[in-house]
This record gives structure tokens, sequence and C-alpha cells, in this order.
């Protein structure tokens, strides 16, 4: 079986509605993806670094009690596990707040075997990070060389808006390595300065990337392939976080890729029809997580997706 190998950091989210804290999760934009993964029954391995501390050693069990391979979290001894607070507004979207103590030395571990056609999920600012770029393009390196298919989330946020001009190349490198990538519409405004799909994929990304996911808080998710550029509606529903929506959502669409038994080679060649039946089960995930405080679906709601799926 196809194994998913995510890459990205992992974080204490704790979770505040009306004032007062209501949850506590181990989150990360990759890491809520991988968690899905994993109670979706597959094989999963995470990439990432925590502190030996209460924090960490709480998301390293976490991974273990999910069936996530954690042999590759790095777990430094000075410093301390990064944590976020999450504000929900009046429309439960999150506002953020990081609180993060790294060391100077991060992200040593070894990389895991990699197999044609396994997948590497990849996102945030985690990967463009100056302080682990070096690690990050020799593991992209090393999951190209081996033949993975590489799937890349943008997720670039607000706050980072400022570091555009410095980060630029370095995107441009990801996108170089992804055979996929999905940005939502806040992304681009981000990192391009529109909102306008179909330009910024024809003007910035076709050229690097061939196949272009995009989403937009609940409107309508695109697919911009050279063959293929379609629309696919969304349902509304009553959400109570979004915080995981669009980690979800990569999730969903890892899983049609592994169900259908899509493989790089055969990415060329999809047809809407396929497409369609892959962006479904994005939208199954993202909607299933937007009605609960949790950052990823759970194991009682997957194990039911598997089998009526």
């Amino acid at each position: 079986m196809r194994r998913i190998i995510g890459i990205g950091e992992t974080i204490m989210d704790i979770i505040f509605q009306g004032g007062q804290p209501t949850a506590a999760v181990p989150g990360g934009s990759v890491f809520n993806g991988v968690v899905s993964l994993a109670r979706l029954g597959l094989p999963v391995t995470m990439l990432s670094e925590t502190g030996n501390d209460r924090v960490g050693r709480q998301i390293l069990d976490f991974m273990t009690e999910n069936g996530i391979d954690n042999r590759h979290v790095a777990v430094y001894q000075n410093g301390r596990s990064a944590i976020s607070l999450a504000f929900l507004n009046e429309r439960n979207d999150a506002e953020y707040m990081f609180y993060k103590d790294y060391p100077a030395a991060r992200f040593e571990v070894e990389w895991p075997d990699i197999q044609p056609d396994d997948i590497v999920m990849m996102g945030s600012y985690f990967v463009l990070n100056p302080v682990l770029r070096p690690r990050v393009r020799e593991f992209l390196e090393y999951a190209r060389e081996r033949g993975a298919l590489i799937y890349y989330d943008l997720n670039f946020r607000s706050s980072h808006r400022h570091e555009v001009v410095k980060i630029y190349a370095d995107m441009l490198e990801n996108l170089d390595f992804a055979d996929i990538v999905r940005g939502s519409t806040e992304d681009l405004d981000n990192l391009f300065g529109s909102h306008d799909v179909e330009k910024c994929y024809r003007k910035e990304i076709a050229f690097h990337c061939a196949n272009m996911l995009s989403t937009d808080a609940g409107g309508a998710v695109r697919v911009l392939t050279p063959s293929v550029q379609q629309s696919y509606e969304v349902e509304h529903i009553e959400t109570v976080s979004t915080i995981g929506a669009g980690d979800n959502f990569n999730a969903g669409i890892i899983y049609g890729l592994c169900r259908y038994g899509i493989r790089r080679s055969d990415l060329a060649t999809l047809t809407k029809e396929q497409w369609q039946r892959i962006v479904g089960h994005g939208i199954d995930l993202a909607c299933e997580v937007c009605q609960t405080l949790q950052n990823s679906v759970s194991k009682e709601w997957a194990e039911g997706y598997r089998s009526g799926k």
C-alpha cells in the first residue's frame, strides 16, 4: 500500500470560543490532514519536530494512538513545543496567536524510506522557513528522486505577507517539485496580490506545476490543469469551527488519489469526471471537520466513511 509522508509543524492548538478555552488539540496544517488519513486506514509517516516536554510528549503519544509513524519526528532537548491560541469569531473562523521557543539546531531527522508513487504532503510556512529550508530542500530532492507524488498546500497566511519577496524563490522551487498545488483565494492574494484564480494559475503557477486546486472558504472548488478547467460546487453547512477545513480538504484529495489508484503518471490524463470524484472526497472531509471542534475527522466518522464510500 502506498505510504503518505507529511512534512510540517506540530503544535498544540488551544481553541477559544466566546473568550473561553473550549478545547486543546494537537495540530499543524499538514498534521491535521495526516491524522485524518491515518484514521481512514492509510499508512502515514510524519516528518516534524517537537520539544521534550509535556506538550511534546502528548503530541507524540497522540500520533502513536492514531497509528502515525513518529520515528521521523525530531525531539529537541532545548526549547519548548509550539503552542497556538485560536480565537473563533462569530463566523467560527480562527484568529491565531503563536508561542514558539525553538533551539538553534532543528529538524535533525533521518528520511523515511520512500517508494515510487508514495505521496508527500507539504505546506505552510514550515517548508519556506529560511532556518529549515536547506533540510526541506534536501528532503524534496530525495522524494523526487524516489518517484514520490508531491502535493503542496500553499497555506500562506497574511501574517507572513511582508516576507513574500524573501521567500518567493523558495515558493517557486516548491512549485517546481510539486505535482499538485492547492491554494485558497486568500493564499493567492497574499502571495500574488490577486483573487483571480485563472490569472494566478496562468501567470504564476502553470509553468512550475501543471495541476492546481483552488478553494474559496465554502465557495466552489476550482480544478485547473492543461486539459481541465472546472468548478465543483460546495453545499452550504453550518460550521462549528473552520480550523482544519483546508487541511482536511487536502487529506480528502489524497484519499481519493489512493482510493482510485491514481499515480503520478496518471495526473496528466485525468478527466473532469475523475477530478470530480477526487474533489468530492476533499469536500466531504472539509465539511465534516467544520462541524466539530476537532482538527481532524473522528475515528468513528472515518470508519463509517471508509465502508460507505
